[in-house]
């Protein structure tokens, strides 16, 4: 699984000093230490060093780079804080890194017009934070969003644990600032949400970085909740927690969130420093969150908490204060970061499956896992489907990353015939870009692949991702550094 492809030739001094002229000394690394530190992203499995990493600083900046690039013929690959989990930011074959962390400005935050334009590498919880200084949320919130930044949320249309109610990233976007790979600067949308033609916000949002690079973002806040009530239910067994799920949300109740945490995962979270007082032994935790009109708010509670006793729950614990709701959250927050207790690498797996099929979706997931010797976690967003399983093992071990692949397709193939798709929010990067073909017809993958050739027709943006071999540009590769392959 670990990969390593054959470089692109290294950077001619020329073009090092011409870059260096628009982002300055700090802003370009050749070291080839300085490049470790960017050979993969969360998903750590596959690692690419690359040619060269650029950090721009303003639109102009990216545009000058990009276009510097485009003129040598270079493959780039736009990068965030590299929290992606799907290897969407990897350098494939020596590409150069245009990453966005010194572009970490909030350029506008209109609290009147609810409205906010931000710089790509904003951190989600920094305009979070801003936001609520004027009573306003910007509602998407992945589990990394105290260190992803907003150009990655455009980038893999992220949602979070409150996409439930509230919606994942492209409900939010308005407008977009683009570069695209010849270095020529775009305006998608505006202010308002509608387009004027076709929608190529829609477009963009979620495109992965393969139709260039979001260097401005135009936003959508919504007022903050009058009143927040968060839920934990203790259970013995994943389904009796997947019950309470569907009973919650037959009695037509539409949480802002209903997280679901497994027994390996409570374990892992209570050893470590994210510990949140859940019961070691609980086969499951399901964490309940409903908002709006203060006064709703205390018979939404009473529902959620006699579906979760309903479906067998020995304990509902009822946040009473900000303190306790915070104490509540950390558990689910924090799982990923303390799974590196159970095993030293994580494979995160994204798929989506119809809600009513995750008792026996999970029941195969445990199976898999069982059978290949691997342990599976599993920490998910049970209100929509999307689950998380986290197959936990030893890179080092060459047997264990085979069991890891092999368990990881069998997962996906055992949601796709239930229905569901191989990924929810994650993307699908350079991890899932080969079992496309299991979810996608050969005629959607060509329509997909003419709608990268209309904004990169050369293939210069991000080559590697998404689309399976045989669906690149018509003008193949197109640049040095696309040279792509699956990786072993």
């Amino acid at each position: 699984m670990t990969s390593v492809a054959a470089s692109a030739p290294p950077l001619d001094q020329s073009l090092v000093r011409r870059i260096r002229s628009v982002v300055g000394a700090e802003g370009l690394f050749i070291d080839p230490d300085q490049l470790l530190v960017y050979e993969s992203d969360a998903l750590t499995q596959y690692r690419h060093p690359p040619s060269a990493v650029v950090l721009p600083r303003t639109t102009e900046e990216v545009s000058l780079v990009l276009a510097l690039l485009h003129a040598e013929g270079r493959a780039f690959v736009p990068r965030g804080a590299g929290t992606g989990l799907s290897g969407g930011a990897l350098a494939v074959g020596g590409s150069v890194l245009v990453g966005t962390a010194r572009m970490n400005r909030i350029l506008e935050l209109d609290s009147e017009n609810r409205r906010a334009r931000v710089q790509p590498g904003v951190v989600n919880s920094d305009l979070t934070r801003a936001a609520l200084l004027q009573g306003l949320i910007y509602a998407p919130d992945p589990s990394s969003q105290s260190a992803c930044t907003m150009g990655g949320n455009v980038a893999e249309n992220s949602g979070g644990p409150h996409c439930l109610k509230y919606g994942v990233t492209n409900r939010y976007v308005t407008g977009l600032t683009v570069v695209l790979p010849d270095g020529e600067v775009v305006e998608l949308g505006g202010l308002e949400r509608e387009p004027e033609g076709l929608d190529l916000v829609g477009a963009f949002v979620g495109s992965e970085g393969c139709f260039g690079i979001a260097a401005e973002i135009e936003l959508t806040l919504i007022p903050e909740s009058e009143g927040v009530r968060t839920l934990l239910g203790i259970f013995d067994s994943m389904e009796q927690a997947g019950r309470a799920v569907t009973d919650i949300m037959a009695r037509g109740l539409l949480p802002a969130a209903l997280e679901i945490i497994d027994s390996e995962t409570i374990r892992a979270v209570e050893a470590s420093i994210f510990a949140a007082g859940y019961p070691t032994d609980a086969g499951a935790a399901l964490v309940v969150e409903v908002d709006g009109v203060d006064a709703a708010l205390d018979a939404e509670v009473a529902i959620a908490r006699a579906c979760c006793l309903s479906a067998g729950a020995r304990e509902v614990r009822i946040a009473t204060n900000a303190e306790e709701r915070l104490a509540l959250w950390r558990g689910r927050k924090k799982a990923f970061g303390a799974m590196g207790r159970l095993a030293p690498d994580l494979l995160v797996q994204d798929a989506t499956v119809p809600r009513t099929r995750l008792p026996e979706v999970l029941r195969q997931v445990g199976e898999i896992g069982r059978r290949h010797g691997i342990l599976v976690a599993n920490v998910f967003h049970a209100g929509d489907g999307n689950l998380h399983p986290n197959l936990l093992f030893d890179r080092r071990d060459p047997d264990q990353v085979k069991k890891v692949e092999a368990a990881s397709k069998e997962i996906m193939e055992v949601c796709i015939r239930a229905g569901g798709t191989i990924t929810g929010e994650h993307g699908v990067g350079f991890d899932k870009r080969a079992h496309m073909p299991l979810v996608c017809s050969h005629e959607v993958l060509r329509a997909m692949a003419r709608l990268k050739e209309a904004f990169d027709p050369l293939g210069r943006s991000n080559p590697g991702k998404v689309l399976p071999d045989g669906y690149g540009p018509r003008s193949g590769a197109g640049a040095r550094g696309a040279e792509v392959g699956r990786g072993t």
